[in-house]
């Protein structure tokens, strides 16, 4: 009878650490699928507004035909926005999409009879609702981001997450936060 107890012993603790195993298996899979849930919620709305494009060049193009080189780095930077695949090129394209549509937005300001048009004015109100809502997946992808990582980092998950197959993902950050600060420059 004295081997019972040392036995149930070591068979409560085996009981204890696969409960422990399994429940934060269990919470890094969902934390796992949030982030790609976020992620998708980005692609979704980074699609909505390359889909806005088109339409908000052809609305400025009428007034201002001789700035073909804006309307090349709007379109270069969209094809960008909607070829990325992570969220590493996906900040990166969408630091040259801030700055082509900065420069858009620029020669609009030239042309008083665009920014009156009807047309002109929904796309335009489109387009920042939009980015609104790009902003606000990002916050939830970021933060989805962040309780993963933090989750797979902590001891001691760190010993066993990345055996289950769970890796640290990505932040999406916009590159060169500086330069989005800056006016665009528009030369006649």
């Amino acid at each position: 009878m004295e081997w019972l107890i040392p036995v149930l012993v070591v068979v409560a603790i085996i009981v204890i650490a696969a409960i422990y195993l399994w429940a934060t298996y269990n919470s890094l899979v969902q934390l796992n699928v949030r982030v790609d849930e976020a992620w998708s919620g980005i692609t979704v709305q980074l699609k909505r507004r390359a889909d806005l494009i088109p339409n908000l060049i052809e609305a400025v193009k009428g007034y201002a035909a001789h700035e073909k080189a804006v309307f090349e780095n709007v379109t270069r930077a969209r094809a960008e926005t909607l070829a990325a695949t992570g969220p590493a090129e996906a900040g990166v394209a969408e630091n040259h999409f801030q700055q082509a549509i900065k420069s858009l937005f620029a020669v609009a300001e030239s042309y008083p009879q665009l920014q009156a048009s009807q047309n002109y004015l929904q796309l335009q109100h489109s387009l920042v609702d939009t980015e609104d809502k790009i902003q606000a997946s990002r916050r939830f992808y970021n933060g989805g981001v962040r309780e993963l990582n933090t989750k797979i980092k902590v001891f001691p998950n760190n010993l066993f997450a990345r055996n289950l197959g769970f890796d640290e993902r990505e932040f999406f950050e916009v590159d060169g936060g500086a330069a989005m600060s800056e006016p665009p420059r528009v030369q006649f």
